[in-house]
């Protein structure tokens, strides 16, 4: 891929909770080394995982309810309002959960949610977790995902056709205009978005939760064995750190920056 190809973003979100709804965003500030606002700021951590809220630290998606083991998720449609702090969560249309993520009556009013209803699931008493700013990312680094849309459309091409939604890939920042793959040769390289800056770190590497159709909840595709199977590795989507900060929204173009002459 060369610094001319512009590419443009058609969607943009965050995942309040980890494994639960994602949510658009029309526009969002980024700042110098941090997440997406609010992007995986609580995890519903799945029996005890030593995590500390006051010195918060990674662990791994594991000790967590997750999409890749817990297809359930799915199926719950969660929104969150910064203002309040407080989660709803529906299912088939109904409340079944709401509380202020940052009290202990909210939050026990969410786990008892999932006590009651995901209790073949549980190693533990589910417990509601956040850290100041901590974002419980699969990588223990603060980052942006990006999934280039051309590569999901060469999944489906791969699966015979079948169609493959993109927000299986749980991704920040979904790009049109790449070549398919392209963005996995973009490691190393400075992604540039009005004023903001990214620096792409890492190619990121499929796990079974996009196996999990985000609208059924349904485990019914075998995206990173076929992956394997036709290009040697499961990898689909960056990971970016922000080095700039500045505002970006749907419709922006993205452009690689060209190497500064030294």
């Amino acid at each position: 891929m060369t610094a001319s190809q512009t590419a443009e973003i058609t969607g943009l979100y965050r995942y309040p909770v980890k494994g639960l709804t994602p949510e658009p965003l029309p526009r969002v500030p980024l700042r110098r080394g941090e997440t997406l606002p609010a992007d995986r700021r609580y995890a519903i951590e799945n029996g005890p995982s030593g995590f500390d809220p006051e010195a918060p630290a990674w662990k791994p998606k594991i000790q967590f309810l997750m999409l890749a083991r817990n297809e359930r998720l799915a199926s719950l449609d969660s929104r969150f309002e910064d203002a309040t702090n407080r989660l709803t969560i529906r299912k088939d249309g109904q409340v079944v959960a709401a509380g202020d993520l940052e009290t202990a009556a909210g939050r026990a009013a969410i786990e008892g949610y999932f006590t009651e209803n995901f209790e073949s699931e549980l190693k533990g008493p589910p417990k509601v977790q956040s850290g100041r700013d901590h974002s419980f990312s699969d990588v223990a680094r603060k980052v942006v995902s990006i999934i280039n849309l051309d590569s999901v459309r060469a999944i489906e091409a791969m699966l015979g056709g079948a169609t493959v939604h993109p927000l299986r890939f749980r991704g920040n920042l979904y790009i049109k205009g790449w070549p398919a793959w392209s963005e996995l040769d973009l490691v190393g390289q400075t992604l540039a978005i009005g004023q903001a800056r990214l620096n792409v770190v890492k190619r990121i590497v499929r796990c079974p939760a996009v196996n999990v159709d985000p609208e059924t909840a349904a485990r019914d595709l075998e995206i990173p064995a076929t992956l394997s199977r036709h290009l040697g590795h499961m990898d689909c989507g960056i990971y970016a750190e922000v080095i700039a900060a500045g505002e970006i929204g749907v419709g922006d173009a993205v452009a690689v920056e060209e190497p500064k002459l030294v």
